[in-house]
């Protein structure tokens, strides 16, 4: 498993009964995680201490209740910094446990610089969220096309850029459905020399269009394999649904870029729990390297 255990502003603090304890800078939440299926004593101070608890509903979905939590805080992971407010379904605009990622490519991009600084590092990130991908690489030195279908999300990516004193930096911020932008892409000629995509479960871009990742995945990384350029660096792809499992990422991209040579490697990836010493599994995230 890769585990992200560089951070000092953020910790899980605690696992039990389907929920998780965190510290988030200074404030604690509690928060659901279908993983926790054991029952363990809540040991530890915080649980009581609580700002905030997403409380899921047995209907679906679910709501927030807060204790003296702030409508918005900011926490750093390394130079960056990122902008968090709780919102709908228990998110609070971050995932953690991508550090792991975010130094893996960074190094990869890092070391293009060195070998060949005057030479470009592209890099496209799809479905790219608040932009905790793409400010990593960005403070890596790369160019970013950063690809989002949710205006609002693309927005918060902004505003961590200029939090992290990135916002003069190489990027482009796309409104946009990922799949016929890579198309665009390609009938343009463009090329990348990273890719990192976090695909959804299931979604609608800007004009309706349906996502299904049972479906869609493969198809999706095989499109995408064509924007790669002949010395690209990498090529990331992470997972939340369960049905994925690290192997079954091995192989579509093994499919995928079979010919280009590299390295594929798949894993879980984790958390460490600060109250029991072991690691939360949250995913798991696929990588090809040259």
């Amino acid at each position: 498993m890769w585990i992200a255990d560089q951070w000092k502003d953020y910790e899980v603090l605690d696992t039990s009964s389907g929920e998780k304890l965190e510290r988030w800078g200074d404030y604690l939440l509690v928060r659901p995680d279908p993983q926790v299926i054991w029952d363990t004593p809540h040991a530890h101070p915080g649980w009581k201490k609580k700002n905030g608890h997403y409380h899921r509903s047995t209907r679906g979905g679910g709501e927030w209740e807060f204790f003296s939590l702030p409508k918005q805080w900011s926490i750093r992971y390394r130079e960056l910094t990122f902008n968090l407010k709780p919102f709908s379904f228990k998110h609070t605009g971050l995932f953690p446990e991508q550090a792991v990622n975010w130094d893996w490519f960074g190094e990869r991009i890092r070391e293009r610089l060195e070998k060949e600084p005057g030479k470009p590092v592209k890099v496209l990130n799809l479905f790219a969220y608040t932009g905790g991908a793409t400010l990593a690489a960005l403070a890596a030195g790369a160019s970013v096309t950063h690809v989002d279908a949710s205006k609002g999300m693309v927005g918060w990516a902004k505003e961590n850029a200029v939090s992290s004193g990135l916002g003069d930096r190489p990027v482009r911020w796309l409104v946009d459905d990922c799949t016929k932008f890579v198309e665009r892409e390609i009938r343009r000629g463009s090329r990348y020399d990273g890719i990192i995509m976090d695909p959804p479960s299931y979604g609608r871009g800007p004009k309706g269009e349906i996502w299904k990742i049972e479906t869609s995945v493969f198809p999706f990384i095989q499109l995408a394999a064509q924007l790669l350029s002949e010395d690209a660096l990498f090529f990331l792809i992470n997972s939340y649904t369960t049905g994925l499992a690290p192997s079954v990422l091995t192989y579509m991209l093994s499919l995928a870029l079979k010919g280009r040579g590299g390295t594929v490697v798949s894993d879980e990836i984790g958390l460490p729990v600060t109250g029991s010493g072991l690691t939360l599994p949250c995913g798991a995230s696929g990588r090809w390297s040259r």
